[in-house]
């Protein structure tokens, strides 16, 4: 399941949780992507407003930034992980390193998380331009409260694969086992 629904399901079960509803259970098709993406961008509407306390002149200006930005971030987010897992490879891989394209991956990795901090600057400028700090630090709570969950749901979603987290016999989890990375002779 890709991320922006993951964090769609996120916001559906947060939000029905917080608002006295029942989690989202229902399985995901290519049909109802639309759907769940429209009841994302309603109950993600409705949760801002109602604990940021946000207006409807800040929840439209909220939009428009969000368009403006989610693009970008999405995008960084993805280099970032491509070049970790570019680097997990590269320090996994039998034989030795590459150590220039470690050295190369070290590099856009800095390089990446640079360009992210400077985007989250200019969001929260622009973000200032409508919303009271005490406004700000809250959307960064509730920002931070989404990824959290999306976080635990992804967990939870791959300790349910075979091998992935879960004792097939017990129903127990264990922890995950990480590849060893090479130690130099």
């Amino acid at each position: 399941m890709n991320r922006s629904l993951q964090l769609a399901l996120v916001v559906l079960e947060v939000g029905a949780a917080g608002l006295g509803g029942q989690p989202v259970t229902s399985p995901v098709t290519k049909a109802s992507r639309p759907v769940l993406e429209q009841q994302f961008r309603e109950r993600a509407a409705k949760v801002a407003k109602d604990r940021i306390g946000l207006t409807d002149g800040q929840m439209k200006q909220l939009a428009e930034s969000n368009a403006r930005f989610a693009p970008r971030l999405n995008e960084l987010a993805a280099q970032e992980r491509e070049t970790r897992q570019q680097l997990r490879l590269e320090m996994t891989a039998q034989g030795d390193a590459n150590q220039q394209h470690v050295n190369e991956l070290l590099d856009t990795q800095l390089r990446l998380q640079k360009q992210r901090i400077a985007l989250v600057e200019e969001e929260q400028r622009d973000l200032a331009r409508f919303m009271t700090p005490v406004q700000r630090a809250r959307y960064i709570a509730l920002q931070q409260q989404f990824r959290r969950r999306a976080q635990e749901l992804a967990a939870q979603n791959g300790a349910q694969k075979p091998g992935m987290g879960l004792d097939q016999k017990s129903g127990t989890r264990h922890q995950r086992v990480r590849p060893a990375l090479k130690k130099k002779p």
